[in-house]
């Protein structure tokens, strides 16, 4: 008897209608796992497509954010509770980075790395909208019988690289790069200052509106395997309202207080603080400060702050006129540093106007470089010089209205110029001697 053929009523699996519902079910359950997100950044448009070692460098904000106490807590609970509780807190947060133009890169255990394409503010805006859904998370676990948690948020702003490793049987997407390392670090600051959210001054300078949001310098951090120490700065919108009207209340008190801590004039330190706490009595970072100077061995140690900074030679760009003009700008604020801080006015004037003549020559040097070399990251370069300048004008004024404490002018002009300055060199400026030394490898051959 002949075979009769199948049709594709009598087949359902060669049904094209089939096939296409199949093909889209299998890439949205992989798209579960490998966000779609990360695929279209690598320009990739069919997951199987992806191979070892694909990446692409850009400009990312990187959150991280980890449930307080999450190892003590899980200890109470059995296994299947541990993975119910997990589940029903992360169900929770995705949705939220989603709806704000993030993606999340990574569980790790307990914490969520999620990447930020486009905006920092939009990362800032949902961390925000994390702490809002996590308090009405707390309420309904305080209804049925547990206790309420916390989340510490840190976010970094930087260059990373995007990209694929792994093996032939088994691969992974992943993000690597400094800026990756440091969000880490200030999400675990969250905990050793109890506060919800730090970010980096590199977030900061990136900001659409950092006016917006309700920000104030909280310490100066080393991360491991790196050269400079990094500003830390605290965003507390997200406090309650009595709580953050206290804290803008005594905001010039507490980075008095700080000026003086890094200074190691702990006792100065401390007057402020309590004068703090006095108007924000649950203002967590500033009793943090205060223990600190309750018992300096264990708080300030080896870290005390000296107003001027060196140059290194490590700091060298490698093109003699920027080196230069770097060289020469670091003296300059060295300079007016140790002249705010003994009080000679006098010679203040001057020395801002070389610093702003000094810089932007420098920047203008660096920026046309860029231009002509196709730098792709000049647009982030150009920002972080229109922050300097902002700041730069904002301590300008500050110092030209008369403001009565030297420590507090001296300690702003290193924060916000030599430190800055160094970071700056350190950070960006090495970005692009590592673009032209991959281009003088790497020629394009036209």
């Amino acid at each position: 008897m002949p075979v009769t053929p199948r049709t594709q009523a009598g087949n359902p699996q060669d049904n094209p209608d089939a096939l296409r519902e199949r093909l889209t079910t299998t890439t949205e359950a992989y798209g579960r796992f490998v966000p779609r997100e990360f695929l279209n950044l690598l320009g990739i448009e069919d997951i199987r497509k992806v191979e070892v070692g694909q990446q692409v460098e850009r400009k990312m904000t990187v959150l991280f954010a980890d449930i307080r106490n999450f190892t003590s807590l899980s200890e109470s609970m059995s296994p299947q509770e541990n993975f119910n509780f997990l589940n029903s807190y992360l169900i929770q947060m995705e949705p939220i980075i989603t709806a704000h133009g993030g993606f999340i890169d990574k569980y790790i255990g307990d914490a969520i790395m999620a990447l930020f394409p486009e905006s920092p503010d939009a990362a800032l805006r949902c961390s925000l909208a994390m702490l809002q859904r996590l308090e009405e998370y707390n309420d309904g676990r305080q209804r049925a019988g547990y206790r309420p948690i916390k989340i510490g948020i840190g976010i970094n702003t930087g260059i990373v690289i995007l990209g694929t490793i792994g093996g032939a049987a088994r691969m992974d997407g992943t993000v690597i790069g400094d800026a990756v390392n440091l969000a880490a670090r200030l999400e675990r600051l969250t905990k050793e200052y109890r506060v919800s959210i730090l970010i980096s001054e590199y977030t900061l300078y990136c900001l659409d509106e950092p006016s917006q949001w309700s920000i104030r310098f909280l310490d100066r951090t080393h991360v491991r395997g790196k050269q400079d120490n990094q500003s830390v700065y605290e965003v507390f919108n997200g406090d309650p309202a009595p709580l953050r009207r206290a804290k803008e209340e005594t905001l010039k008190t507490f980075e008095l207080a700080l000026a003086y801590y890094h200074l190691d004039d702990i006792l100065t330190s401390r007057e402020r603080l309590i004068a703090c706490l006095a108007i924000a009595p649950d203002d967590d970072a500033a009793r943090v400060y205060l223990e600190r100077c309750e018992n300096p061995v264990g708080g300030l140690g080896n870290r005390q702050a000296e107003l001027t900074s060196s140059w290194r030679e490590e700091y060298s760009f490698g093109h003699a006129a920027v080196d230069a003009a770097h060289k020469n700008l670091l003296a300059d604020m060295n300079g007016l540093a140790r002249a705010v801080n003994v009080g000679a006015w006098d010679l203040t004037p001057p020395l801002l106007a070389q610093i702003q003549f000094a810089a932007a020559n420098d920047f203008m040097i660096e920026e046309e470089l860029m231009v002509a070399d196709g730098y792709p990251f000049l647009d982030l370069h150009v920002r972080q010089h229109q922050r300097f300048f902002e700041y730069f004008g904002e301590l300008r004024r500050e110092i030209e209205r008369g403001e009565e404490n030297r420590v507090y002018l001296a300690f702003r002009v290193k924060r916000l110029l030599t430190d800055w300055l160094v970071n700056h060199i350190l950070n960006a400026d090495r970005h692009y001697g590592h673009y032209l030394h991959s281009k003088q490898r790497n020629p394009v051959h036209l």
